[in-house]
């Protein structure tokens, strides 16, 4: 009995290490909604025609997330229109940090003219979900079927600090091996950036 009950509880532990992981490549993300700046909610199932999504865990004050604002709208800018939009959902706790308040965030979207959804976790209960621990932190979507599967999971590229300087355009040329049909490698990345800000920490 004693054996049947530590199995039982080792399976149970398990199991909830794996979901508070979050997702792993090959995994079916499921939709959210959340608010955008304009004050619509958005969801991924508002894009019927996408091939997949580009989703960017980011937020206004971490400096790796500003250092990465022109090329999040430039990447929106290339791949909306070859069916992988960019969303960005801003995970962090405002209590914690009042920089990353929804109030300055439509003050920082209209400042740096977003053109892709910047959407407020409000609750926090979208990034532990998807696994996110950083900001920026990209999961890839790519739709098969009815279905939306992690494709890639990780950085934007290898250098925040300069657009110029980059060698490796991780984020990049994963979508382009999916618009290829082919996987994406590597498919994970270490994510660099700010922790997520929560109330309990």
């Amino acid at each position: 009995m004693k054996k049947i009950l530590l199995l039982l509880t080792f399976t149970l532990t398990a199991l909830s290490l794996s979901s508070a992981q979050g997702y792993s490549v090959g995994d079916i993300a499921e939709d959210f909604k959340l608010k955008n700046v304009d004050g619509n909610y958005v969801s991924m199932s508002d894009y019927p025609d996408a091939k997949g999504f580009v989703i960017i865990f980011s937020c206004n004050h971490c400096p790796y997330s500003v250092a990465y604002e022109d090329r999040k709208i430039e990447i929106h800018g290339k791949y909306r229109a070859k069916g992988y939009p960019v969303i960005i959902i801003n995970p962090n706790d405002p209590e914690v940090e009042p920089r990353d308040s929804y109030e300055l965030m439509q003050v920082r979207a209209t400042e740096k003219s977003f053109t892709f959804p910047y959407l407020f976790d409000d609750g926090q209960k979208v990034y532990p979900v998807y696994g996110a621990t950083r900001t920026p932190h990209v999961f890839l979507l790519n739709r098969e079927g009815d279905d939306l599967i992690v494709a890639y999971i990780g950085a934007i590229d290898d250098n925040y600090r300069d657009a110029s300087a980059v060698e490796e355009n991780y984020l990049v040329d994963a979508i382009e091996a999916l618009l290829a049909g082919e996987k994406p490698d590597p498919d994970h990345t270490k994510a660099i950036g700010c922790t997520i800000k929560v109330a309990d920490e």
